[in-house]
């Protein structure tokens, strides 16, 4: 009788399984054709007679003897020395999540287990700094860093994408931390810990996957970033982002677009193989942010 009551009706099966297929077409088809192009020269890609040229590749054939080239990647990545870009965005990316996952675990361990009123003022305090624009708060360092004759560098950019992405640290982080109930520290102080080692040892292994999902969060930040790296780095220690969009403000220049087609498949490739890689993380740390113990 169970089994009858939860089977549901062949129709919504299938209207359902029609909605999601068409909506994984729609999501993944501007990255499919992107990544198609990218094997292509301009006149086919961006094709004007007709728009089959990009997937048959005449021009290509004929530039190339095939339909496909590597010309794109070559240009973007040795010409065009995208491999430094790339280098940059990891420095910038690694040393922002690491510091943003050591404050915003200390920070909001402390606050998830303080008792003072202050609590949560600082948190709604922080949650106005993360609403602000990021070119608003970018603005208020260049004149100091101007005058410290530091703009330009790639700690100065970490510094500042530190601070913008402090507030949200703390506020997912300090949402983990409630749904753990405080019987575990204690009974890890019972135990002969002190407050730091019942953090370290009973506390974090049980909130991974909050830590992995916040610091996913935090890697996509500065790792997508434009405002601030296009702002506060100079040409030679362009992150990702503004390097591809160097190469679109050039795009009078013939094949220079294509270099710009070719960066972002490079860039969007380590994004898909980072989420299939943490998904079980990823699913499990939002589910255990969204239940209060």
């Amino acid at each position: 009788m169970s089994n009858l009551a939860n089977k549901k009706p062949p129709s919504l099966v299938a209207l359902s399984t029609v909605f999601v297929l068409f909506w994984l077409v729609v999501a993944a088809f501007p990255f499919l054709w992107t990544m198609w192009g990218s094997f292509k020269v301009e006149g086919d890609f961006f094709s004007r007679a007709d728009w089959m040229n990009a997937i048959t590749g005449p021009v290509t054939e004929r530039q190339h003897g095939g339909p496909f080239t590597l010309d794109g990647y070559r240009g973007a990545w040795i010409e065009q020395e995208f491999w430094r870009a790339v280098l940059n965005t990891g420095i910038v990316v690694f040393f922002t999540v690491v510091i943003s996952l050591t404050l915003g675990t200390l920070g909001g361990y402390a606050l998830a287990r303080s008792g003072f009123k202050y609590t949560f003022w600082l948190l709604m305090a922080a949650l106005v700094f993360r609403a602000m624009p990021h070119v608003t708060l970018v603005s208020g360092y260049l004149l100091p860093f101007f005058q410290m004759n530091i703009w330009g560098y790639l700690p100065t950019t970490i510094i500042v994408l530190v601070a913008i992405n402090q507030p949200f640290t703390l506020w997912m982080l300090h949402s983990f931390f409630l749904s753990i109930p405080k019987d575990l520290d204690e009974a890890a102080m019972v135990d002969g810990c002190t407050r730091f080692q019942a953090f370290r040892l009973a506390i974090i292994p049980v909130m991974w996957p909050g830590v992995v999902t916040t610091g996913l969060f935090s890697f996509l930040l500065a790792y997508n970033d434009f405002t601030v790296t296009s702002m506060l780095l100079t040409q030679e220690n362009a992150t990702m982002i503004p390097k591809i969009n160097s190469f679109l403000g050039s795009t009078q220049e013939e094949g220079k677009v294509m270099y710009a087609v070719a960066a972002v498949v490079s860039a969007i490739v380590p994004l898909f193989v980072l989420i299939l890689f943490f998904q079980r993380q990823i699913v499990s740390g939002l589910t255990a942010g969204a239940v209060k113990g």
